[in-house]
């Protein structure tokens, strides 16, 4: 049975270049979602939302390969971050982030599979986050880069995206900042974390 990887099969948008924003045209495609507010490092709802993300998303897996003949490598966590001032980034203010942790799901999963693998995990974790959904996330146009190193060295790469490369190039944003981590940060050290960093960017005017 092949085991299907959809960084490979979605290359341009796992493969940015370090340093260089590009432009890449992302389409709709599903996730297993929970939301949230607060520090990631120290609001217990960020860590019970990755902890659910990443049991139901086994769960998806192991059914779709017994009940469906299909087989996948569970793509990265990602998540999307906004704030009101969207400098609270740059400042790494991070008590005032709001978020949206999730796990892309293929398209042959479909809501009995998610359904099904929620009750199982439920009986591991307890009760559900409220929050927790299958759900289409449809971002189109975006600028990404990839950044190397800590997650607290991201603010003056943002500083550029906002200040630099967005006015330079006439757009503005569309959407929350989105974050696609392609290491475990527990099992990584900090100066080798590799993060895609993505903003959603409409034409201004």
């Amino acid at each position: 049975m092949e085991k299907i990887d959809f960084r490979k099969v979605h290359k341009p948008l796992y493969n940015p270049p370090m340093g260089d924003f590009v432009v890449v045209e992302v389409p709709p495609m599903q996730f297993v979602m929970v939301d949230g507010a607060g520090d990631p490092n120290t609001a217990p709802a960020y860590r019970t939302a990755v902890e659910w993300l990443y049991g139901v998303s086994y769960a998806m897996k192991f059914s779709a390969k017994a009940s469906l003949g299909q087989d996948y490598v569970v793509p990265p966590l990602e998540g999307l971050w906004w704030a009101d001032d969207p400098e609270s980034f740059v400042a790494r203010d991070k008590h005032l982030w709001r978020w949206t942790m999730m796990i892309m799901v293929p398209d042959f999963i479909d809501r009995a599979v998610f359904d099904e693998a929620v009750a199982k995990t439920v009986k591991k974790l307890g009760a559900a986050p409220q929050s927790l959904r299958l759900a289409l996330y449809d971002e189109g146009r975006a600028l990404q880069t990839l950044h190397l190193g800590s997650y607290d060295a991201e603010g003056p790469v943002l500083a550029r995206l906002h200040d630099v490369v967005m006015p330079t190039t006439g757009v503005t944003f569309n959407g929350p900042h989105h974050e696609i981590y392609l290491n475990d940060p527990r099992k990584t050290d900090a100066a080798k974390l590799k993060t895609i960093l993505r903003q959603p960017v409409k034409a201004v005017g």
